[in-house]
């Protein structure tokens, strides 16, 4: 009888996967534009890590490099503004395309696959202080973050909607007459607000569409990312 006590707790263990002690996985933010000639193989690189488990890929499009003669179908101000937000939390001046911003702590050039690599299997490594869980029910999202102790300190939600796929053709600009294909546009960001973490954090958020919902955890003032999750 123990054994087959062990047996069932065994089983519903594994059966319950909200459940599991993971590292959680590793965002990758890509800031890009369709007027950047240098961004197409980061845009295609994208395309990759999107398809891998264990990966939360985000396209963010800008909007600095609508001025050249393309202006991106996808960019927005608040975009720019995350990147600008980025590099001043890490001491930097300047921002670029194509730009991979990896758990909100490592910035590597796009057009370096290996480096991304190399930094998602290095975050990889390491537990994210928060775990994250995203359930829906009908047109409401529920969302549950649980610190593992220690908290992190305050923290900043974040919610994101993103478009699977899209190819959009170019008819000026750096890239004018090419067909470029796009992948986890983000189509909406909106900050949900700060959290303590000093114990869990419970929200609803009302969601609508079929489009796949992203939350960020991170600490405050665009620091590293301590939870993520991705509802499908």
């Amino acid at each position: 009888m123990p054994y087959l006590r062990r047996w069932i707790v065994a089983m519903l263990m594994l059966a319950s996967p909200a459940m599991a002690e993971g590292p959680g996985p590793v965002v990758v933010e890509l800031f890009t534009s369709q007027g950047c000639s240098s961004c197409p193989p980061a845009d295609a690189y994208l395309h990759e890590l999107a398809a891998q488990d264990g990966v939360v890929a985000l396209a963010l499009h800008v909007d600095y490099w609508d001025y050249i003669g393309w202006k991106d179908s996808f960019a927005s101000p608040a975009h720019t503004a995350r990147q600008k937000y980025y590099a001043k939390a890490q001491g930097h001046r300047m921002v670029y395309t194509p730009q991979m911003m990896v758990d909100g702590t490592y910035g590597v050039a796009g057009t370096k696959p290996e480096a991304v690599a190399a930094a998602i299997a290095k975050h990889r490594a390491t537990p994210n202080p928060v775990k994250l869980d995203l359930r829906r029910e009908g047109d409401t999202l529920h969302i549950l973050a649980t610190p593992r102790d220690p908290s992190p300190g305050r923290m900043d939600v974040t919610l994101f909607r993103y478009e699977p796929k899209a190819s959009v053709a170019i008819k000026s600009g750096e890239n004018a007459g090419r067909t470029l294909s796009y992948a986890n546009i983000v189509t909406k960001m909106e900050p949900l607000g700060t959290w303590s973490g000093a114990k869990p954090l419970r929200l609803t958020y009302p969601i609508k569409g079929d489009r796949p919902v992203v939350v960020l955890i991170q600490k405050a003032g665009h620091g590293p990312v301590t939870g993520a999750a991705k509802l499908e």
